[in-house]
């Protein structure tokens, strides 16, 4: 790893860490998919003007605009409602376990598609860090139905996921601008998320206390727009421990 990614490894870390406090206030008095519709609107906004700010090209062609949308709907929409809606069954210990094998499951899907073993010490790093994760939490975890259930969508979450790291790590292959990506990727996302709240007959409400709009702002500019545009340059850059 170079000096920089170091520093972008740091700012995942912390993003992320700090997310589930905050995702937990979300949920109540707004349906998850519209919670996700406010936050990836503001963080749209936010990505493509941090875009804007430095001169990245944001016009592409019809197939990569597909793409983004592709991305949107794995990396900006679908795992986040799986673990929205996961989170109203199961403490966000639990949760942060799921999310942990994200590792393995990225080290995995990886060697299938290459057709390749997966590298020891990474597969070694995934299951050491998953276990020392699992350990930490251990006493939150009692199977139940409703626990189960979590589990279930954390799991479909967590794929998802790891389905757009490889799709933003194939992109940036492709020499798009991984800021340009996520911006269109978000927006694709929201889109995706607004037709699956019209579907559901959801209301486009919003809760005006200072916890749903706290935590809304928080989740918009660290969870979302930090660590997004951090973790998804390093998969790009090609660290291993992102990567894999």
């Amino acid at each position: 790893m170079r000096p920089f990614d170091y520093l972008l490894y740091a700012g995942v870390v912390f993003a992320w860490s700090t997310s589930w406090y905050p995702l937990s206030l979300q949920m109540g008095v707004v349906e998850a998919e519209v919670s996700l519709v406010w936050r990836f609107t503001a963080a749209a906004v936010l990505m493509f003007a941090i875009t804007a700010w430095f001169r990245v090209p944001l016009r592409y062609g019809r197939a990569e605009h597909i793409r983004f949308a592709m991305l949107g709907i794995v990396l900006f929409s679908t795992n986040f409602a799986l673990y929205y809606n996961a989170s109203l069954y199961a403490a966000s210990g639990l949760l942060a376990v799921i999310l942990s094998t994200a590792s393995l499951v990225n080290v995995l899907m990886v060697a299938v598609i290459t057709h390749r073993p997966p590298p020891v010490l990474q597969l070694g790093a995934a299951v050491t860090g998953l276990a020392g994760v699992g350990l930490i939490f251990l006493p939150e975890l009692q199977l139940s139905p409703t626990v189960v259930l979590a589990l279930l969508l954390g799991g479909l979450g967590t794929l998802s996921f790891c389905i757009g790291n490889l799709m933003s790590a194939a992109s940036q292959r492709r020499n798009v601008h991984v800021l340009a990506s996520t911006s269109w990727g978000m927006v694709y996302g929201t889109a995706f998320m607004v037709i699956v709240s019209l579907i559901r007959g959801h209301e486009f409400t919003i809760d005006p206390s200072v916890t749903y709009i706290g935590s809304l702002i928080w989740l918009v500019s660290i969870s979302s727009v930090l660590a997004f545009a951090s973790y998804l340059t390093l998969i790009g850059r090609g660290v291993p421990a992102m990567r894999r």
